[in-house]
């Protein structure tokens, strides 16, 4: 789906959306030497990165597992998942893993555990 906030936009655009990009035109304005005549160009470079910012904070971020026949999906923040990268567990591997109500806690090849929110349980 494309997003645009132009004035004639049949999506509306948020408030602080729209500073969000006016702000990153200004910044790409000055960056490229204050060139006249480039609004056009500047809003929609603008626009675009930062659609593709919020894009990539919107991302979802998800361990599965599977124990005594249940598969768990837990979902966790990567700002707070202190340096876990995916792929640490390999497919198939047995993991020490605990739950308290909603949450799932992975332990890391590095002792430390991943926590997660269960967003899904199957089986």
């Amino acid at each position: 789906m494309s997003i645009s906030s132009f004035p004639d936009s049949s999506v509306p655009a948020h408030p602080d959306l729209q500073e969000a990009i006016r702000r990153r035109a200004e910044e790409i304005y000055v960056r490229n030497g204050r060139v006249e005549g480039r609004d056009v160009e500047n809003w929609s470079q603008a626009e675009h990165e930062v659609m593709n910012e919020i894009a990539a904070r919107a991302r979802r971020t998800a361990v599965i597992v599977r124990v005594d026949g249940v598969q768990y999906v837990g979902e966790y923040r990567p700002e707070s998942a202190e340096g876990y990268v995916p792929g640490e567990f390999g497919p198939g591997i047995a993991v020490p893993v605990r739950f308290e109500g909603d949450k799932m806690f992975v332990k890391r090849p590095n002792g430390r555990e991943l926590e997660t929110t269960i967003v899904q349980k199957i089986g």
